[in-house]
This record gives structure tokens, sequence and C-alpha cells, in this order.
């Protein structure tokens, strides 16, 4: 047989869905900054691609609110306000609080393992100054969670909210690392998870979402009312993540 044959057909569908969720994991992750400005040209050279799959993943995300629309050609990464951020945040925990209470009926202990796992590499990258692991670790972990309830409707519900919230976390590292009064939220998080208590799990991650974002909030209403510069925050990596997805 040749080889060609156990290959797959790459068909004009497929590309379009890995453009589109190299992108929209590139905004879950925080690799996409807010007010970043986004060229459908640049990203079809820098992943490889046609313009035709990246203007059709790109309308999609502007359609999930996700990208704004500037021109037919150019786009640009939204910032939240804090009153956005807020309400985003009221949703996100009811949603998420959902998700984890029934992720912990079905999680096994090498789920725990595996959530604990990424935790580690969190800290790990925070304590190295490894801000875009630090975020990525982050997401995967609440992932992970979200996930392990067996209920995809709601994680893509979940997942919608986070494509809008991720590009903030961009600010976090070194102006709005998440701050902890005791210890880290997540072990809170682990624990409940081992003891396979669902309203413990929904307590620990409303704390997470509350205290985790206090100083992101705060930084948030300081640019809203024009006291705190944006230009140094909104600079930062360009595509070079999104490379070669064909």
């Amino acid at each position: 047989m040749p080889l060609t044959a156990s290959l797959p057909v790459l068909t004009r569908t497929s590309l379009n869905d890995r453009v589109y969720e190299t992108l929209r994991a590139a905004l879950l992750e925080g690799r996409l900054r807010p007010h970043q400005r986004l060229k459908i040209r640049d990203l079809a050279a820098t992943m490889g691609v046609s313009e035709t799959p990246v203007r059709e993943a790109v309308m999609q995300l502007v359609r999930e609110r996700a990208l704004t629309l500037q021109t037919s050609r150019s786009l640009t990464v939204p910032r939240l306000s804090a009153e956005q951020y807020l309400e985003l945040r009221e949703i996100r925990m009811e949603l998420e609080g959902l998700a984890a209470a029934r992720a912990a009926e079905h999680v096994s202990t090498r789920d725990v393992a595996a959530l604990a796992r990424l935790h580690d590499r969190l800290r790990k990258a925070e304590d190295a100054g490894n801000a875009a692991e630090a975020v990525r670790s982050n997401w995967h972990f609440h992932a992970r969670i979200y996930e392990a309830a067996a209920m995809p409707e709601l994680f893509h519900m979940i997942q919608g909210l986070w494509l809008r919230n991720g590009p903030l976390l961009t600010y976090l590292y070194p102006h709005a690392a998440p701050f902890y009064a005791g210890r880290h939220r997540h072990l809170d998080i682990l624990d409940a998870l081992r003891a396979h208590d669902g309203p413990a799990v929904r307590t620990a991650i409303r704390a997470d979402t509350i205290e985790g974002g206090a100083r992101l909030l705060d930084m948030l209403r300081e640019l809203d009312a024009g006291r705190l510069d944006e230009k140094p925050l909104a600079s930062g990596p360009e595509l070079d993540a999104l490379r070669a997805v064909a």
C-alpha cells in the first residue's frame, strides 16, 4: 500500500477547524493580549495557510466576541472593562462551580494526580518568572476539572467565557499576580476533589476566582479611570506561538 494511502485527507473543513482551534487555544491560554492588532494576512503567513481558513476562523471568533473586527482584514483583541469582567465573573462562578461540583462525583485518583502536577507546573512557572507557562498551566488546571464533569455543553459555555477572559491574564505577571491571604486556593480545590465533596469544591472555585483575580480587577478599575497607562501592559510577544498549523 502506498504511503499516501495512510495519510488523512486534509479537507477545507478540517483546515478551517485547525486554524480556529489554534486561535482559540491562543486566546484561552493568554497568548494573545488585549488591544493586540491582528491582520488576516499576517495570521495566514504565520500559520502557513491561505487567508480563506483564517478569515472563516476569525469571523467565528468575532461572532463569539473574542475578537473585534476593525476592517475587512484587520482585527483587535478586545479588553474587558471592570464592569464586564465582574459580570462575566459572576456567570463564570455559577457555571464553573456547577462543573466542579459535578466533577467531584466523577473524578478519579489519577485525575487528581494530574491536576496536582498542573498546579505544581503553575507554581514553578511563577517562581521562574515564566508568565506564559503560568497562565497556560492555570487554564489547563481549570479545564481538566470542568471536563471531568462529563457535561460537554456546560464545558463549551465555560470555554466561551474564558475566550473573552483569557487575554486579560497576560496582565497578571508581574503587574497583578494572584495573591491569597492563606494557602493557595488550588490546594483547597484538590482537597475537595479528593474527598468527592461537591459543595466544598464549588466554594473553593468561587474563592479562587475572587481572590486570585482581585489584583487584576483593581488594575482594570485603574485602567478604566485613566489612572494607569495601558501602553506598557499592551506590549508583548507577537504571533510566534501560532506557527505552522497545517
